[in-house]
């Protein structure tokens, strides 16, 4: 027996266009969309002010630091917008629907973190080269340059919270990327002070050290997004937790060839359940369901299930593919019983290793006991040179259906 379960249940809730399903993705987009505006605004403040003390202050550093604020702003829109992309609904293109929008939102998020970090160290190397043409700076860059370090630290630790609550791998990047700004900023501010002070190298040998820790933190979010876009797995923890569901349900005898697979925030899981191969077609469907509501019920991270219904470990292949499709068993039963075809659907036929068991249901009253043995006997004896059946039970309906 195989079967796959895909209800109608699963495609409305994968479609995300009904119930808490689909109004916790949109709350979820909102909230995304929200945080993200609130980093634009302080972005654009920031980037202005700036601007206008660098230049009046003579800092060259603070105005390279308005520039990496301006890369930001161009980042949130490109989060706006995959984040609005990834909560789209399901559709025919997209039937698990966009969440990898926001995968691939974390992936140049990383980049441009890792990126920045590379720019920052290729700066510091720069002023360590030329500690003594660094020109001098006024006051007023030190209060701009602590201004934006306070502002980007606190919208890290906004955006942080946020993030981590949405389970959204997209705005965590984002937020690292305000760490980043801040860790930039605090190179400004190590430099300036270091400036005023009369010790030009330090705010150089900050810039590496930071410079290397921005890179590290880019490509850890890049390669994280690398993983999901290649369907890696979950941990062994977080398998051997949906294992043990599966096999804890009612009806299942078996499990092998469990996947798991990320889609932004959530997870996407299939399995092959093995079941008493003599059960009907629709208690194994009953088993099926049984498995993927209980996973869904107890895993709040999966976002749907698919169960392939086993009535043997397949693992190392199925024999029973390269047997007689149904039209030709009942026809070799005929011969056999040397019955009409006709009176021969009701037989159950079982696929199981390379042979088949054959259980016969013939109508009510349309043979008498000696008929019956007859047919018995003709059975039997067919048995002993048979290749494709393994056994063949004769059973005759007391009342027709």
């Amino acid at each position: 027996m195989n079967h796959e379960t895909h209800t109608h249940e699963m495609t409305e809730r994968t479609r995300g266009t009904g119930g808490a399903g689909g109004t916790a993705d949109m709350a979820r987009m909102a909230e995304g969309q929200r945080i993200t505006w609130v980093s634009v605004a302080v972005n654009v403040v920031l980037t202005t002010m700036q601007l206008i003390v660098g230049f009046a202050a003579h800092s060259q550093s603070l105005i390279a630091d308005a520039m990496h604020t301006l890369s930001d702003i161009v980042a949130d829109g490109f989060v706006l917008v995959a984040n609005r992309k990834g909560a789209e609904a399901a559709d025919d293109e997209h039937p698990y629907g966009h969440g990898r929008y926001e995968t691939a939102a974390s992936l140049v998020l990383g980049l441009l973190l890792a990126g920045t970090g590379a720019g920052i160290l290729v700066a510091a190397t720069g002023r360590l080269q030329a500690l003594d043409s660094a020109p001098p700076v006024g006051i007023a860059a030190m209060w701009a340059a602590l201004l934006t370090l306070a502002a980007k630290e606190g919208l890290f630790r906004y955006m942080l919270k946020t993030a981590e609550r949405l389970r959204s791998p997209m705005l965590m990047a984002n937020a690292w990327h305000a760490r980043a700004d801040a860790l930039s900023s605090l190179v400004v501010a190590a430099g300036i002070g270091g400036a005023l002070l009369g010790f030009s190298f330090a705010d150089a040998l900050a810039a590496i050290i930071v410079g290397a820790m921005i890179v590290r933190a880019g490509l850890h979010f890049a390669w994280d997004a690398i993983r999901e876009l290649i369907d890696t797995g979950l941990s062994a923890e977080e398998v051997a937790a949906i294992r043990c569901t599966i096999s804890d349900t009612s009806g299942v005898l078996g499990l092998h060839e469990l996947r798991t697979r990320r889609m932004a925030n959530k997870v996407l899981v299939d399995a092959h359940v093995q079941v008493n191969p003599r059960i009907s077609v629709s208690e194994g469907h009953r088993i099926a369901e049984s498995v993927r509501r209980r996973i869904l019920d107890g895993h709040a991270e999966v976002l749907d299930v698919l169960v392939h219904i086993d009535a043997e470990n397949d693992m190392h292949g199925n024999a029973a593919v390269g047997l007689p499709d149904r039209p030709a068993l009942l026809a070799r039963l005929s011969e056999i019983l040397a019955v009409k075809v006709s009176l021969l659907d009701n037989t159950l036929l079982h696929y199981l290793g390379s042979r088949v068991e054959a259980s016969v249901f013939l109508p009510a009253g349309q043979f008498n006991d000696q008929q019956l043995l007859e047919i018995n006997q003709r059975t039997a004896k067919a048995l002993t040179t048979e290749t494709t059946f393994a056994s063949i039970t004769i059973h005759q309906q007391t009342a027709p259906y």
